[in-house]
Order: C-alpha cells, then structure tokens, then sequence
C-alpha cells in the first residue's frame, strides 16, 4: 500500500492565507480567538485530570500504588507520539477537518477511559488520549495561520494561555468533579464538552485557503520534523529555550505539593488544586506578551519574562513562613513562562509559515522533555534537600535559562536566522 503523499517544504515564502491576510489586513475576530483558547485548553487539560485521581484510580481497578503512576505515564508519552505524528499533518491537511477529526476521536477515547472495565484497558484508552490532546497544538498553528501579520502574536497569546490555563486548572476540576461523583465522571464531562467543542469549531472557525505546494510521502513530512532542526537556527534557540523554561516551571509544580500537605500547613488536596488558580492569573499574561510582540517589543518581553522566572525563586523559598509567598511565586514564574513561551512561537510562525506545524511538533517536544526532567529533578531534589533546595534547583535553571538567551541573542546580532532582527 503507498505512503500517503503530503507536502514538502516550498521555498520560504508566505502561504496563501497569510499573503491574503497581509494584503487585506485581515484579523481574526477576537471571538473566534477565544473559542480557540477554550477548545485547546480543553483538549490539553485531558492529559492532566488524572494526576489528583490516581488514588481512586488504582483503588476501583486493582491497581498497586507503586504501578498506578502509569496512568499519567503513559498519557504524557502519548502526547509525545501525537507530537511527532499527528502535528505535522497540519503542513498537509486542511487544519479544520484535522481538529474536527481530532476532536471526534478524543471523545470516542474519554468515553473509551470513563467504560473501561480493565485496567489494561484503561491504560490503552488513556495512552490514546495523550496522542490526541496534540490537537491544542494544531489550533495554536490555525489560529496563527488565520491571523493577519499585525495581530499574530496577540492571537497566539490568546490561545496560548487558554493552554496553560487549561493545564492549571485540570487538578482542580478533576479533584472536585471526582469527589463529587467519582473518577468515571470526570472523562464522561470532558467527553460531552469535547464533542459540543468540536461541533462548535466545525461550524464558526473558517478553513484555510488551499496551500500549493510539492508533494512529500508522510514518512517525509514525519522526518522533516527533525530535520528542521538543522535548517532553522531559530527553531534551535527557541527549542533550547522552552526546555530549559519548562524544566524550571515543572520543577516548581511538581513536589509543591508536599511541603503544603505536611505540617505546618496540613492542607488538603482540594486546598492544593486551589493553588492552580494563582498560575491561571499569571498565565493572563500570555495576551499581554502577544501585543508586545505584534509591537516589534520581543526582545524586551523575552528579557522581562525570564527576569520574572528567576526572581520568583527567592519568593518561593519564603513559603515556610507563609503560604502567601508561594501564591505570588506562581503567579510571577507562570506571568514570565508565558510571555517566553508566547514570544518564542511568535517567532517560529515568522520563519516558515509553509511549515507551521512542524515547527510546533519540534518545539513542543523540547517542552515535553523539560517537563520530564523537572519533573524527575524536583522529586529526587526535595527528597535530598527538602524545600531549600528545590528553591536553589528552580533559580540555578532560571539563571540558565537567561544566561543562554543573552548568550544566543549576542551569537546572532546582526543577522535574521533566528529572528532577532524581529524581536527587537
């Protein structure tokens, strides 16, 4: 049987969507935008109710502790291969029929999750899940595609933080839906709002115009993903950079849980998931970063971003004599996470708008793998050194993090590859 035929990479150059957005001055209604930013951070959050459900999980399926940590496991690897193999298909398929599609079959896997009688088959069901929550992402690259050039980088943004939001707030929902009614419900709501979700974009967001060009097998399109990365030093620096921020983020979510659930504090988990909350604030900070962005203020936003991260260690390290400096911690770290991660796609959809797509897939990865290694840090980090020193861990990849973008942005004065001609 053949390979189906997708396309390569033309030269450079605008698609016709954005051409005809360049010479019309079109912007995508601010309505339509948010529609975008709910759906994706719907479709994201799906890879992340389970984390507070674990213990009622394994306790209705007869799954060890020790073995139960799979559930999240196995979404988050998931939503890698989603990454690597459904994303790029954005650069082939018309965008809207591959969201719908998506969308479909993330509704037909929820249900599939909230049914399964097994945990063999609930393991499966949830694996499918990650692989289709990688739909957020190729809204992200619509929803730029849409855009006029004047109003990308809002449009991002506003998308962008219904991700994060959507992220934040998933342990809240699925805590309080699964105390309410029991683990099940949690994937029964989501499918019912991810199905209304798809009806919804496949009746208001518009199609792309047709994109012309030559044609590449899909083992190709997959490949080139990677070979990007050899092509586009903007995608290096930007890629570099998202690990780097998402390791610090995820080194800050991940055991706070601990310090808060111990003495002298003693909270439950509903009080915890209520910390998602302070992050959700400073995700708000997304559209803000996208305006500055559309200004030529790139530059600026990426500095004062990652000066946020950084300073909000020294807050977080104050939480043993209140709870309050963690709150305000989380919005900081969150407010300079997504003026970064905002700006760096920004950046990306000025480069090979042909490829739009693809250059998210990688991107992304980069994102999943620093989530991965904050994630593993932290936990062996606090375990070592207890708060202190998850604090000490968080600022030093901060201090990294801003070390290598001076370090990039110097390496490249005077030249465009990596987009620092636009972000200044």
């Amino acid at each position: 049987m053949p390979s189906p035929v997708v396309p390569s990479d033309p030269a450079p150059a605008e698609t016709a969507a954005t051409t005809a957005a360049t010479a019309t001055g079109r912007r995508l209604p601010p309505a339509v935008a948010w529609l975008f930013s709910v759906a994706s951070g719907l479709a994201v959050a799906n890879v992340y109710y389970a984390q507070p459900l674990l213990d009622l999980i394994a306790d209705d399926l007869g799954i060890g502790r020790a073995t139960v940590g799979l559930v999240g496991g196995l979404t988050q690897v998931g939503y890698a291969v989603g990454l690597v193999l459904l994303v790029p298909l954005g650069d082939h398929l018309d965008r809207r029929v591959l969201i719908t599609a998506q969308l479909g079959l993330s509704v037909a896997a929820l249900a599939a999750v909230a049914g399964a009688p097994s945990a063999l088959l609930m393991l499966l069901a949830m694996a499918a899940v990650g692989v289709l929550a990688v739909v957020a992402q190729v809204m992200v690259a619509h929803a730029a595609s849409l855009a006029g050039p004047a109003d990308r980088g809002r449009v991002v943004g506003t998308v962008t933080s219904g991700i994060v939001i959507g992220i934040l707030l998933a342990r809240t929902v699925a805590g309080t839906i699964g105390d309410l009614a029991g683990w099940r419900a949690v994937y029964v709501v989501s499918a019912v709002a991810t199905g209304a979700m798809a009806v919804v974009l496949a009746t208001v967001v518009p199609a792309e115009p047709r994109r012309r060009s030559e044609r590449l097998r899909y083992p190709r399109l997959v490949g080139s993903v990677f070979t990007l990365f050899a092509e586009e030093p903007v995608l290096r620096v930007r890629a570099g950079l998202a690990l780097l921020v998402f390791t610090a983020v995820t080194v800050l979510l991940t055991p706070m849980v601990l310090p808060l659930a111990a003495p002298p504090f003693n909270l439950s988990h509903t009080e915890i998931g209520l910390f998602g909350l302070a992050g959700a604030a400073g995700a708000l900070g997304a559209g803000y970063a996208g305006r500055q962005a559309d200004r030529g203020r790139a530059r600026r936003t990426l500095a004062v971003g990652l000066t946020a991260m950084l300073v909000s260690w020294p807050l977080a390290a104050l939480l043993p004599h209140s709870v309050w400096w963690l709150v305000l911690a989380m919005v900081v770290i969150d407010y300079g996470l997504q003026s970064v991660h905002v700006v760096n796609q920004h950046l990306l959809y000025l480069v090979r708008p042909d490829a739009r797509s693809r250059l998210t897939a990688g991107y992304m990865l980069f994102y999943s793998i620093g989530s991965a290694l904050g994630a593993i840090l932290s936990t062996v980090t606090y375990e070592r050194g207890g708060w202190t020193a998850v604090c000490g861990l968080g600022g030093g990849v901060s201090l990294l993090a801003l070390a290598f973008w001076w370090a990039a942005e110097r390496a490249a004065t005077g030249r465009d590859a990596d987009g620092s001609a636009v972000s200044r």
